[in-house]
């Protein structure tokens, strides 16, 4: 997530291609690429400025990560969706998010918390605004439930499973944009629980809210009628 974000101090400029690749993962993740679109490399080139050559691996590394489909000799177009995709992916990160949830609430400190704390803050404020009626900051919105989550798990101990997580998270948040898919009270009430188990070190409840919560947000999205069944 958050792949325009700015390197760190110490960490260097990302190169012309990194940029694209990231400016390319973000427009499919947050559905400015939509689904089945067909990704021209000349359209890609003066759209991200990036070479055709350069163009071509980035678009072979997004298919690796099932976001892209290479097509044969007809090129590359951004992955299509369906329902029982989306069921396999929630799936995935609830298997994924609540080892780690366990594993987190055990090892985390107060830093940890204090991280949740902020990350649940911002979170919250939004969704506020959200159920007032402001729709101007979705994709802000779904960043910071991005970051409310990560939080939750970033005391796991483990790199990989955060990684792994990180991008099941991305194809899910995926259908969350493309149906644009906001659950109100509901789901701002589910991540105040979230918020308090952790505090509270109560795994056994974070994980009973998180189903809730995935499997609420996958019907929800469906039930919008913007995903093919």
């Amino acid at each position: 997530m958050n792949p325009e974000a700015a390197p760190l101090a110490n960490e260097p400029a990302p190169t012309i291609g990194e940029n694209a690749y990231r400016r390319i993962r973000s427009d499919i993740v947050f559905g400015r690429l939509a689904p089945g679109q067909k990704l021209k490399l000349e359209r890609l080139r003066d759209a991200y400025g990036a070479s055709i050559s350069t163009l071509r691996e980035i678009l072979n590394r997004l298919s690796s990560e099932s976001l892209v489909m290479a097509e044969g000799q007809r090129g590359f177009e951004v992955a299509p969706v369906s329902a029982e995709n989306l069921r396999e992916i929630a799936a995935l990160r609830l298997l994924l998010e609540g080892h780690a949830l366990e594993q987190s609430f055990a090892a985390g400190d107060m830093d940890w918390e204090g991280r949740v704390v902020a990350a649940h803050h911002k979170l919250a404020t939004l969704e506020r605004r959200m159920r007032a009626g402001d729709f101007s900051e979705t994709e802000l919105w779904k960043r910071y439930d991005w970051e409310f989550h990560q939080a939750l798990i970033s005391a796991c101990g483990s790199v990989v499973l955060m990684e792994t997580h990180a991008g099941v998270f991305d194809k899910y948040l995926r259908y969350q944009m493309i149906a644009l898919s906001f659950r109100g009270d509901i789901a701002a009430e589910e991540h105040r629980i979230m918020h308090d188990a952790a505090l509270e070190r109560d795994a056994a409840k974070a994980r009973e809210v998180l189903v809730r919560h995935v499997e609420g947000g996958v019907e929800h999205a469906l039930a919008t009628g913007t995903i093919a069944s």
